[in-house]
């Protein structure tokens, strides 16, 4: 550290030495920027840009100006004629990406890419970028070509997560410590997706970046490391890419983008607050605080306004143990899961409390299941709908219930619907568009599957993928594809269905990983448009109907002239060996190899023996029930 020799003092810089470069790099990217206070921040430099920095000529010279080169239209993949969706999947160190061709019964290669990445992919929310994870940071790709459109610096990347409207997205990982004594630190950073700038960096320990409670959840996008419970920040609904929530230690903390600096500067004091989540299409945010005080001051659940932290409605819950929080896709409603102790304090039952946020003064309902002592295995809202499943009971066969919050004749009361009886299944899958509900048996059950009709209370078809562990519904809810994943050493791959359960085509691939469909953006019809267009829908349908009709049409007559040229081939191959067996040449080499037995072969008269196959097309079985005679 250099010192004035007049006064003594130093010069306002110092230099220091690390042992190899990548310290001296880590070391300037967390130490650059860092405040002592209000009036003496820290500015860190390598010393070879200090050599930079006295290369750069006095005389300013301005840039050349580059040509412009216009970017590939990125939503170009929404202009298919034929309406399809596309899918990508990963496995081994392959990428593929396929367009979903149902009418041909098979996946039309799109675009396929080795050592594409170094752990997952995935999509943006609304499907226009494909996002890759490395070393470095991710990368994002799209476009007709695949060409890459944005690059964001972030060593060790692990965790990926993209506001709803695309804007920004956030990125984390977590450092394990060489000495066990140290704690684990985590970095989360905020990037613009335009211009691929870093606008705000968080770091600290991994107690600063855990929900309270929680404990640690799986790798992979969407899950957690060490304890890491991701997302981190949480954003909120409605498309505006504007607000950002961080839970912490009686408190939740919003931030606002694009500064990402806190809104209003202070966080949201609540005690013993354990979850918060945003609506889906509303800036309010859901928050569940504890018991606190040895038991005195009950649980909370309270909806809160931004950016006017306004509070909307609140409801004290008592006795309770545990509770989950499930916002409705298009957040018209709130479920409000309630475990909560009996009275001798030694066993648990659940509950569930019911908000509906679109009416005035958001009204509540209270639902127990007949049989208190049930275990809720899992529930479910319907997108663009007003039901909900719950699969409740026995884990071997337990039942489905079917509620909806629009029951009665005034169209606001909660009524049960239906229930499923003993059913193998442990998961729920909504179709997007509602209507249709596929119970799924995974893990333990071995992959079977229902699809339920919810309009017309019928099964429409049962199944079975074998050890099946990833479902996944396409954006417009036409089809359903499960896939297994490399957890399992055997039948890794995917299978595609239609919605009523009709199995369309399968792709068998080793070391499987990821299957995931391209999302779409939203709808840009109201939603007085979209019910005149499914009132219309046979109108519409037959234009359609009639192009799949020549598709087939063409396929089958691909596939005849295919058969034709097979043949053709075969019958030119035969005719050109007949033709070289009647020479002389072919003959003299035939008897040569043959000597005597020449003339016994030739004596042999040929047969030709015609053989038939037998392929079943299709079986079609039906039970006809007759009326009883009369006695």
């Amino acid at each position: 550290m250099p010192v004035d020799e007049a006064t003594q003092q130093s010069k306002g810089h110092a230099f220091i030495e690390f042992t190899t470069p990548a310290e001296a790099q880590a070391a300037q990217e967390q130490t650059d920027g860092y405040k002592l206070d209000k009036a003496h921040v820290f500015r860190v430099n390598l010393l070879a840009d200090l050599d930079r920095f006295a290369a750069v000529p006095d005389e300013y010279s301005p840039p050349e100006a580059k040509p412009f080169e216009p970017r590939q239209e990125i939503m170009s993949w929404l202009l298919d004629p034929r309406g399809r969706d596309q899918f990508a999947v990963r496995f081994a160190d392959e990428t593929e990406i396929y367009w979903n061709d149902a009418a041909a019964k098979r996946p039309e290669d799109v675009y396929r890419r080795t050592f594409w990445t170094e752990s997952f992919v995935q999509w943006s929310p609304r499907g226009n970028y494909m996002t890759t994870v490395h070393r470095q940071g991710i990368a994002l790709w799209g476009g007709p070509s695949w060409t890459r459109v944005a690059r964001m610096a972030h060593p060790g990347v692990q965790f990926v997560d993209f506001s709803p409207g695309e804007r920004y997205v956030a990125t984390s990982h977590v450092q394990e410590p060489s000495n066990p004594r140290e704690q684990t630190s985590v970095t989360v950073a905020f990037f613009d997706v335009r211009s691929g700038r870093k606008l705000r960096a968080f770091t600290g320990g991994l107690d600063d970046f855990m929900l309270p409670g929680s404990g640690s959840a799986p790798g992979g996008p969407g899950g957690g490391r060490g304890g890491l419970v991701w997302p981190v920040f949480k954003w909120a609904g409605g498309g505006e890419d504007r607000f950002c929530a961080k839970l912490g230690k009686n408190s939740v903390s919003v931030y606002e983008a694009p500064s990402f600096g806190l809104l209003d500067k202070k966080s949201l004091k609540l005690d013993a607050v354990t979850d918060c989540c945003w609506s889906p299409g509303d800036p309010v945010l859901a928050v569940f605080q504890a018991e606190s005080n040895g038991g005195n001051t009950p649980a909370r659940v309270s909806l809160w306004q931004m950016p006017g932290r306004q509070e909307v409605r609140q409801k004290q819950l008592f006795s309770v143990c545990d509770a989950r929080l499930y916002w409705h896709p298009q957040g018209d409603y709130l479920c409000v899961k309630v475990e909560r102790f009996t009275k001798t304090k030694k066993s648990t039952y659940s509950g569930f409390e019911l908000f509906r946020c679109r009416e005035k003064d958001c009204p509540m309902d209270v639902l127990e299941l007949e049989n208190k002592a049930e275990k809720i295995v899992a529930f479910a809202w319907e997108p663009k709908g007003h039901r909900f499943a719950v699969i409740h009971g026995d884990a071997a066969r337990p039942d489905v219930s079917i509620y909806t919050m629009r029951g009665g004749d005034g169209g606001s009361k909660l009524k049960h619907v239906t229930t499923l009886k003993a059913r193998a299944a442990n998961c729920l899958y909504w179709s997007p568009i509602g209507h249709h509900l596929l119970l799924a048996g995974l893990k333990g059950l071995n992959g079977q599957l229902e699809w339920w009709s919810a309009d017309e209370g019928e099964t429409l078809a049962t199944a079975e993928h074998f050890c099946c562990t990833d479902i996944e519904w396409d954006p417009t809810g036409r089809y359903v594809a499960t896939s297994v994943s490399a957890v399992h050493a055997m039948e890794n791959g995917f299978q595609v269905w239609s919605f009523s359960g009709q199995l369309l085509y399968r792709l068998p691939r080793d070391r499987f990983f990821q299957f995931c469909w391209r999302p779409r953006p939203p709808c840009l019809l109201s939603a007085e448009q979209e019910k005149a267009i499914a009132a219309n829908l046979k109108k519409y349908s037959k234009r359609y109907d009639e192009q799949d009709a020549l598709l087939m049409t063409a396929h089958d007559a691909g596939e005849t002239a295919r058969r034709a040229e097979m043949q053709q081939a075969w019958s030119d191959w035969l005719r050109a060996k007949r033709a070289e067996m009647d020479t002389d040449e072919y003959k003299q080499r035939f008897t040569a190899l043959l000597g005597d037995r020449a003339t016994a072969a030739a004596d042999d008269s040929a047969q030709v023996v015609e053989m038939e196959e037998e392929v079943i097309i299709e079986v079609n079985e039906e039970v006809v029930e007759f009326a009883k005679q009369q006695k």
